[in-house]
């Protein structure tokens, strides 16, 4: 029994690394696909023929020959099935549908402001519902639904705490599967945007990737040796709540004088209200410091100087190769970038420093949804005979 149980692992693991080397290389032939991943030539020639028959692959004309015939190219079948990807902020719900290749086919966007639980799920509810309908036909459909929250996440999908939603405890995993019945995958929306940039992004040639999240709060992910990287039981990356201010304001957290207090929009349009830009937003903002007001200006730079503050401590920390900002406020990056990259020049140790690159995310506001849409591939990928199948 046991042994037989390990041919069976050892099996399902060769066919996800068939099925991801022809994503990486299509098209590929077989004989490619041996010599990438050591497998023997019968071994991907029967794997090959698996991933045929479950339509997850297709055949595509001849390639180059090296000498005798000339091989058969193999592509993968990136409309087999869709993802649904959800970016949940405190303020609005961005949802995409994706192929298997992270291609987005359809988008819906839904705002809502200072709204309960019950209600915010029923928007969730409904721009699932919304999106699911309009998945194109496929052999797998609904492969998985992922969602990017604004807070800590169990490994059971559970959202611990979401202080700028106000949840505690919302087991939004459980709540999802009863409805959809699909795979589903509740994760931070820093992690969710850091692997987005890692995946599709400017991250993609960096191991050591820090991914700055900041809109109404502030999240980090973190990709660390070239893997997400989520601590022991999962919380890591809530440098949002360091302190840098020992008797500063408090926190939703409960902390006080934590980063996002001062480094993030919902602070940024504060500041702005006191200082005579009413019922302002983020956009009308930086329209204004465009427009040359040195008030507006002077908010901006001021932000971008206290997310210096804040990213200057993370390379003391983790020495990265790349700092990524992203969310809402890089729409900012004409007047915050040049305000952070001052920070760092002045506050960072000057060897680690030398070495880090900053960005700003190449997603945009995609990057949490792209890191959903990989976290269900990969998933699928992994199991696709163990998938379900959802239109």
């Amino acid at each position: 029994m046991s042994q037989t149980w390990n041919q069976h692992v050892v099996k399902k693991e060769n066919k996800a690394l068939v099925l991801n080397t022809i994503k990486a290389n299509a098209p590929v032939s077989r004989a490619s696909i041996a010599q990438t991943t050591g497998l023997n030539k019968g071994t991907v020639s029967s794997l090959v023929s698996e991933l045929l028959n479950e339509k997850l692959i297709n055949e595509s004309g001849t390639g180059e020959s090296s000498g005798g015939r000339r091989p058969v190219m193999l592509l993968l079948n990136e409309t087999a099935g869709f993802t649904i990807s959800i970016d949940l902020g405190v303020n609005h719900i961005l949802g995409v549908v994706t192929d298997l290749r992270g291609n987005i086919v359809n988008e819906r966007t839904i705002t809502f402001s200072n709204e309960d639980l019950e209600e915010v799920l029923k928007h969730l509810h409904q721009l699932i519902d919304e999106l699911r309908n309009e998945v194109p036909e496929s052999e797998y459909g609904i492969v998985g639904i992922g969602v990017g929250v604004p807070g800590v996440v169990t490994s059971d999908g559970e959202i611990l705490l979401a202080p700028n939603l106000g949840w505690k405890k919302v087991p939004l995993k459980d709540i999802l599967f009863e409805r959809y019945r699909v795979p589903i995958i509740v994760e931070n929306e820093a992690n969710g945007g850091a692997y987005g940039e890692k995946v599709y992004g400017v991250g993609q040639m960096a191991d050591e990737l820090i991914y700055t999240s900041i809109s109404i709060g502030i999240g980090v992910g973190l990709i660390l040796d070239g893997k997400l990287y989520k601590g022991l039981r999962g919380f890591s990356g809530e440098l949002g709540h360091m302190t840098i201010e020992k008797d500063g304001p408090d926190c939703r957290c409960g902390n006080k004088g934590c980063w996002e207090l001062y480094a993030s929009e919902k602070t940024l349009l504060e500041k702005a209200r006191e200082n005579g830009y009413k019922d302002t937003n983020i956009h009308e903002l930086v329209t204004a410091a465009e427009n040359g007001e040195s008030k507006a200006i002077h908010l901006l730079e001021e932000l971008g100087d206290y997310l210096g503050i804040g990213i200057t401590n993370i390379i003391h920390i983790f020495n990265p190769e790349q700092v990524v900002v992203g969310n809402t406020v890089q729409i900012a990056e004409k007047f915050i970038m040049p305000a952070i990259e001052k920070r760092i020049e002045k506050n960072a140790i000057g060897f680690n420093k030398n070495d880090v690159q900053l960005n700003v995310a190449k997603l945009q506001k995609y990057s949490t949804v792209m890191g959903m849409a990989a976290f269900n591939i990969e998933h699928f990928f992994e199991a696709p005979d163990k998938a379900v199948i959802s239109n």
